[in-house]
């Protein structure tokens, strides 16, 4: 059985290419599994006493991690990592054992992330220049947080663009490469355009096409952890609740057009989520504002 373990990490690592964090966690969920399995059955787990388990102990061990209040997304990846050593070592004949094809998955319980209001998103947008001493550190941190809530983008995406990203004078639309490398369109305001181009003029780095849109201090790729540092500032200094992180922004930009009457489908193309159902949780608009929007659109609601 550790050998069939060692090969199947080894398979991930060197077929699959996971990354060593994951390679990490998988084998951490792995031992705790098999530890399980030992002291349930008081036997050594052997590929033989693994091959002759049951739906119903695999129950007994998703009710342990229950009674030790582990979250259901921790839960839920370790079954994950379960479900796939069995399927490799099915398909390398080394056990015969398709019990969990009939196990459910625990359903994860979705945190409704939590939007900043429009005067909030607007105080974001105002004040941030004046946390920096630098003006040219001030205008580059106001043109990130405009792409954050005025075109949707994930904090990676924004600081991933190179000059060459950048909208020219008259461009309507910004290029972005999201995750798995799925490159969309998205609408570019005049005052974000504006806001990019100030803080361009002014940076101090040489500016070449292959070159980082936003620099740090230094000189380097501005890292995700200076904006969220000076979100938090920005938090303390206008009394905004701890939930207002940069990816509030993000939510904040699909809820505000979804309570002004934007279709959810085109969010979803904004925002470059492959589901629906991630589009709506990204999106928390008061049940009051969306009938204002009803009853301001639809036809039947002038009769």
């Amino acid at each position: 059985m550790q050998d069939a373990f060692e090969d199947w990490l080894s398979w991930h690592r060197n077929e699959k290419r996971s990354s060593d964090k994951t390679i990490e966690a998988y084998a951490h969920d792995i031992r705790s599994f098999l530890r399980f399995h030992a002291e349930h059955s008081g036997y050594n787990v052997t590929l033989k006493s693994i091959d002759q388990l049951q739906i119903r102990d695999f129950r007994s061990w998703l009710a342990a991690r229950t009674g030790q209040n582990l979250s259901k997304t921790s839960t839920a990846r370790a079954l994950s990592a379960v479900r796939g050593l069995f399927k490799w070592m099915n398909r390398q004949q080394l056990i015969n054992n398709h019990a969990l094809d009939i196990l459910r998955t625990p359903k994860k319980t979705h945190a409704v992330p939590k939007a900043l209001t429009k005067e909030e998103a607007k105080q974001v947008m105002d004040q941030s220049p004046e946390l920096q001493n630098d003006t040219w550190v001030g205008h580059r941190d106001q043109a990130v947080l405009l792409l954050l809530y005025g075109c949707g983008l994930r904090i990676s995406e924004a600081l991933d663009l190179n000059q060459e990203d950048a909208p020219q004078k008259g461009q309507d639309f910004l290029r972005v490469m999201g995750k798995r490398n799925k490159e969309r369109l998205v609408p570019i305001l005049p005052v974000i355009s504006e806001a990019i181009a100030k803080y361009q003029a002014s940076c101090p780095f040489p500016q070449s096409p292959d070159s980082p849109l936003f620099f740090g201090v230094k000189g380097k790729r501005l890292s995700p952890r200076i904006i969220q540092l000076q979100t938090q500032k920005l938090r303390g200094l206008l009394g905004l609740p701890e939930t207002a992180t940069p990816h509030a922004l993000r939510h904040s930009f699909a809820t505000h057009l979804l309570s002004n009457g934007g279709d959810l489908r085109a969010i979803q193309e904004l925002l470059g989520h492959n589901s629906l159902s991630t589009t709506q949780r990204y999106t928390d608009v008061d049940a009051d504002e969306l009938l204002k929007v009803y009853d301001k659109a639809h036809p039947s609601a002038k009769k």
